[in-house]
C-alpha cells in the first residue's frame, strides 16, 4: 500500500480563487490591530495565504514617535505623512497580492468616508473583493484597558514614561474623534460588503456577504471578544506509554505521571494569581481526565472528543522502530511532509487542524480556559497562538510536565511557562530517528 497524503485544504475550498482586502475600521484602542491579528493567525493556520499591513508600521518610518497633535487633521504635514504611508501599505499589498496573496488585511483607522472609498476604489480596480470591520466600542472600562495595553506594546510608546504615554494616546483619540464616521447603513455605503462589532461583540451587524471565504472570516470575527484574557495549556501526565516510546492508546498515567497530576493544581495557582476558577477541557482519553482530577470542584471540567491525541490508525500502540520495521515507505513519507502525512486509517496534523475549528471558536468565545490534552493537539493550538508555520509546527518541542500560559495582546501574543520540578521522558523525535527517547534540538 502506498504512503497516503493529503494536500487539499480539507474543505474542498479553492480559496486562491478569491482575494480579499479585509479593512479595519473604528477608533484607536477599539481592537483593530488585536482583531486583524487574529484573523491573519487563524486564516495562516487553516493555511490561506494571509498578511497584515499595518499603515502605522509605514508612518513610522517618517515619524517613529509622534505626538497626539501629529494626527490632528487640520495639521497639513501629519495628513501628508498619513496619506504617504496609506498609499505605501496599499501599494505593497497590491503587489503581494499579484504574487499570490489571498487575504489582506488593512490596518488603519479607515475612519473617514473618503477613505474608505479610496480603499475600495483601489482594490476594485484590482478585482480584489473588499470587507470592512468595523469596531465601535463606547465601555469606558475596556477601553481604558485598551489603552494600557496600547501604551505598554505599541511601537509609538517605546521606552516612554507610561502615563505621558496613556495621556498622549487619550489625546490621539480625541484627535480621530472629530472625523470618524461609522460606515453609513443607509446611505452611500450602504452597497459595502461589512461586518460592525458593537461593544465587544453584544451586537454584530452584517451586510452583503458574497462568498465562501468571506462568510468563514465573517463567522470567525463574530466569534472574538477583545477583552483581556489569558489561555492555560498542560499536556498530560507522564503515561506507560511515553515510557515505551509508543504513540497513540489510552495508557494510564506512569507514577510520574500521577505526580504531575497533584502538583497541577499548585502550578495554575501560581499562574492565575489567585482562586478565580477556570473552566478545564480535556480530551476523552483516560490520561488527560486524570491529569485533571485534582483541580478544584469549582472548576467546571468538560471532556471533548476533538480533543483527542492524533489518531495513528494502523500504527497505534507502536514504538517508531516498529513503525519504520513494518512500513519503511510510510515512516519516510511522514519525516518529509509531517504535516499533510495522513495516517493509514489514521489523521495528518492538517486534519486535526479541521477537526480543531470548532476547539478555536469556542476558545475565542470563552474565558478562562484551561486545557489539558495530547502532544500534537497542543502543537496545533499553540501554533494557532503563536503563528508558527504549519510546516514547522509538528516539529515543536512541547514537553510534558509543563503549564503554558498564553495572553494575546494586539501586537502578538505573551508566553509564560511554569515547570513542575517533576522528570519525565521526553517524546520529541527528529527527523529520521527511531529513539524512544530523544532530547530535543535547541531552537534557531
Amino acid at each position: 500500500m502506498a504512503p497516503r497524503r493529503n494536500t487539499t485544504n480539507g474543505r474542498g475550498v479553492q480559496a486562491e480563487d478569491t482575494k480579499i482586502c479585509v479593512v479595519m475600521v473604528g477608533l484607536p484602542a477599539r481592537g483593530k490591530s488585536y482583531i486583524a491579528q487574529k484573523a491573519q493567525r487563524y486564516l495562516q493556520w487553516l493555511s490561506i495565504d494571509a498578511k497584515t499591513f499595518n499603515v502605522g508600521n509605514y508612518r513610522r518610518t517618517n515619524a517613529p514617535q509622534p505626538s497626539a497633535d501629529f494626527f490632528d487633521f487640520s495639521n497639513a504635514e501629519g495628513e501628508r505623512s498619513r496619506r504617504a504611508a496609506a498609499e505605501a501599505a496599499m501599494a505593497d499589498m497590491i503587489g503581494w497580492y499579484r504574487q499570490g496573496g489571498t487575504v489582506g488585511i488593512l490596518d488603519a483607522t479607515n475612519s473617514t468616508k473618503d477613505r474608505r472609498k479610496w480603499v475600495s476604489d483601489k482594490c476594485a480596480a484590482e478585482g480584489i473583493e473588499v470587507l470592512f470591520v468595523e469596531s465601535k466600542c463606547d465601555d469606558e472600562e475596556l477601553i481604558m484597558a485598551n489603552v494600557r495595553d496600547v501604551k505598554t506594546t505599541s511601537p509609538d510608546y517605546v521606552g516612554q514614561d507610561p502615563d505621558k504615554a496613556m495621556l498622549d494616546f487619550r489625546n490621539r483619540i480625541k484627535m480621530y474623534e472629530k472625523v470618524y464616521k461609522s460606515i453609513d447603513d443607509d446611505g452611500d455605503e450602504s452597497h459595502y460588503t461589512y461586518l460592525k462589532i458593537l461593544d465587544v461583540g453584544s451586537q454584530v451587524i452584517i451586510n452583503r456577504i458574497q462568498d465562501y471565504l468571506q462568510s468563514r472570516v465573517v463567522y470567525y470575527l463574530m466569534n472574538l471578544h477583545i477583552r483581556p484574557r489569558s489561555v492555560w495549556l498542560s499536556r498530560h501526565g507522564e503515561s506507560m506509554y511515553n515510557l515505551d516510546g509508543r504513540i497513540g492508546g489510552d495508557a494510564q498515567l506512569s507514577p510520574r505521571g500521577e505526580q504531575y497530576a497533584r502538583k497541577l493544581p499548585e502550578l495554575v495557582r501560581q499562574s492565575v494569581g489567585g482562586d478565580r476558577p477556570l473552566t478545564v477541557w480535556t480530551s476523552t482519553l483516560k490520561r488527560t481526565i486524570a491529569t485533571a482530577r485534582f483541580l478544584p470542584d469549582d472548576y467546571n471540567q468538560l471532556q471533548w472528543k476533538a480533543l483527542d491525541e492524533l489518531d495513528a490508525g494502523m500504527c497505534d500502540g507502536m514504538t517508531y522502530q516498529e513503525i519504520k520495521d513494518i512500513y519503511p515507505e510510510d515512516f519516510v513519507a511522514r519525516d518529509e511532509d509531517k504535516y499533510n502525512y495522513r495516517y493509514r486509517g489514521g489523521e495528518s496534523y492538517r486534519d486535526v487542524v479541521i477537526r480543531l475549528e470548532p476547539i478555536i471558536m469556542e476558545l475565542e468565545r470563552s474565558e478562562d480556559i484551561l486545557i489539558v490534552t495530547h502532544q500534537a493537539i497542543l502543537r496545533c493550538i499553540y501554533a494557532y497562538f503563536m503563528k508558527k508555520d504549519h510546516t514547522k509546527s509538528p516539529w515543536m518541542n512541547v514537553p510534558l510536565h509543563c503549564l503554558i500560559k498564553l495572553t494575546p495582546r494586539a501586537y502578538g501574543t505573551d508566553e509564560e511557562r511554569y515547570v513542575a520540578d517533576i522528570p519525565a521522558v521526553s517524546t520529541w523525535r527528529g527527523k529520521g530517528s527511531t529513539a524512544k527517547h530523544e532530547d530535543p534540538v535547541p531552537a534557531k
